[in-house]
């Protein structure tokens, strides 16, 4: 056998591993989306079987009319809302923090950037009691405001990711911007913002994510159904004391998953240049 030929083997093999651990990875979302063709009483019953033995294409009407009088419609408008309130919020204020930190020297900032990096060690589970009575003072249960405003603070694996962008841009840049009259608010709109845009649409990417499918703070802090996002109302489809309509809420979950699916197949090569050009390793 020659090399040419043993190359051609080793490359068919590869990527037949590499379509099997990729075909395992993704079942579940296709027997989601098959799942939500069937009827709500075979779901469970027939795991086994992939394909439906009668397509019901009703399970996505019966889902969107949502319950309560409130349709999907008005969940996935919450949930977008939501979202892109607080990703707006997380990049703004994550650039402005790590331009501040790795651009502008100021007493203390050492300190400051110890006690940021900190908070990615404390669980999020020990914030939940705390945050919610300041919140319940505040006025604000029941609202989109718990959902959102705390992003506009930033987040530090944002920040970091960031500075870790910015330290990567020459020094130069920024004594050029200043001998042309330029102050720190004109250097970070100017020069450094044109700069960080993989940094930016990486950290919105994520954050797009994470808020989009935050199921814990929806569910601690919005009360009505007419307030509900998606990932909500989509565990109230699942009633444990009742007759659960499975199928509505896998074709629910399935449109649930096209803004997610649509955003990384037109932003992947974001993630890669942003990551890859912030110098972390994963």
């Amino acid at each position: 056998m020659t090399r040419a030929h043993k190359t051609f083997l080793h490359t068919v093999l590869f990527h037949l591993i590499i379509c099997g651990i990729g075909f395992i990875m993704i079942y579940p979302l296709i027997w989601m989306c098959f799942s939500s063709f069937k009827e709500s009483s075979l779901v469970l019953t027939t795991v086994d079987h992939l394909l439906p033995e009668a397509w019901r294409f009703e399970n996505y009407a019966n889902g969107w009319a949502g319950f309560g009088g409130t349709t999907f419609k008005t969940f996935f408008k919450n949930s977008i809302v939501v979202t892109c309130i607080s990703v707006l919020g997380n990049v703004i204020a994550s650039a402005m923090a790590a331009f501040g930190f790795a651009r502008i020297p100021f007493k203390g900032r050492n300190f400051f950037f110890i006690c940021m990096m900190i908070t990615l060690m404390i669980p999020s589970q020990v914030l939940v009691v705390p945050q919610y009575i300041i919140f319940n003072k505040l006025g604000w249960v029941n609202s989109f405001l718990p959902l959102t405003v705390p992003e506009w603070g930033g987040r530090a694996f944002f920040i970091f990711l960031i500075m870790q962008f910015i330290s990567g841009i020459p020094r130069e840049l920024d004594e050029a911007a200043e001998i042309d009259g330029c102050g720190k608010v004109q250097l970070f709109k100017r020069i450094m913002l044109p700069l960080i845009k993989p940094a930016l649409a990486t950290s919105a990417i994520f954050a797009f994510y994470w808020k989009w499918d935050d199921f814990m703070g929806s569910l601690l802090y919005l009360n009505t159904p007419e307030n509900y996002t998606v990932s909500i109302a989509l565990k109230l489809f699942c009633d444990p004391t009742t007759i659960s309509d499975y199928g509505a809420m896998f074709a629910m979950c399935v449109l649930s998953l096209l803004p997610v699916i649509v955003l990384f197949l037109f932003t992947q090569r974001y993630i890669v240049e942003g990551i890859a050009m912030s110098g972390l390793k994963g």
